[in-house]
């Protein structure tokens, strides 16, 4: 079986289950490996956190590395993308996700963790 890097990557961040809720000047992000979009409820939470972020002035960011498989939770995060999206947020996810973290913080993150995971080999 070949195991690709980006493999060793998911499988560190599974293991340490990477999630980051912080605040920047006017923006409050929430940074994510994943998402576990298990049922409708999940919207509705999800819904309500943003619409509290936004009402009281801040702008919400999702950040999320890993888009999922499944139909289902791909429908979640469209409807979760345009929800932050409708309310003047940002939603970033895969590469998306990997580029904004650079520009922002001018850290290449995705290489740091490729170094750890072929560290590891």
């Amino acid at each position: 079986m070949n195991i690709t890097v980006f493999d060793k990557v998911k499988k560190l961040a599974d293991k340490y289950a990477m999630e980051l809720k912080i605040q920047v000047n006017n923006r409050v992000e929430e940074i994510k490996w994943r998402d576990a979009t298990t049922d409708g409820d999940h919207i509705t939470k999800e819904h309500t956190r943003v619409k509290v972020i936004s009402e009281k002035g801040y702008i919400p960011i999702r950040v999320m590395f890993y888009y999922p498989q499944r139909i289902q939770a791909q429908k979640i995060q469209d409807t979760l993308k345009t929800l932050y999206q409708g309310i003047g947020g940002e939603y970033y996810y895969g590469d998306a996700a990997w580029k904004y973290i650079e520009e922002f913080t001018e850290i290449n993150l995705l290489e740091i963790l490729e170094c750890i995971a072929k560290s590891r080999e």
